[in-house]
């Protein structure tokens, strides 16, 4: 598994513009992006799905385990993988600290949001197969 350097992270972490799409079932094409919160805690990127484990985006990304994301003028393929409790408490921090005063912190930190909590760590395009859309696949042929 490949790991964010530390100006990567810094730049997506301070950044307020992540988009994700998580691979569609047939894992060559993108899922439409979506806008969502993303803190850094450590050496990782995390994400929270607002409307809980109902949220499609969120249901691709564990499904898949893999897609891209798009912050801070950068594109990066990346894996997905769901966060078990211990880590939750300071993603909860890492959450106050970035987006104290919104009124969509507190749905955020709480156990709806928290049951989808996400892992984004970059890959290298061969780690999952190819990562060219089908559009991208059309043009080259």
């Amino acid at each position: 598994m490949s790991t964010w350097s530390k100006e990567e992270l810094c730049k997506i972490a301070q950044a307020d513009d992540l988009h994700i799409s998580p691979f569609r079932d047939d894992r060559v094409t993108y899922g439409t992006p979506t806008w969502i919160w993303s803190v850094a805690v450590d050496d990782a990127l995390y994400v929270r799905a607002y409307n809980g484990r109902d949220s499609r985006w969120y249901q691709a990304a564990v499904a898949q385990k893999a897609g891209r994301i798009i912050a801070a003028g950068m594109t990066k393929e990346v894996t997905f993988e769901p966060v078990d409790e211990p880590i939750n408490d300071r993603i909860d921090d890492a959450y106050r600290a970035k987006y104290r005063g919104s009124p969509y912190l507190s749905p955020m930190i709480g156990a709806r949001a928290r049951s989808a909590t996400i892992k984004v760590m970059p890959r290298q395009t061969n780690q999952l197969g190819p990562s060219i859309s089908k559009e991208n696949k059309n043009a080259k042929a």
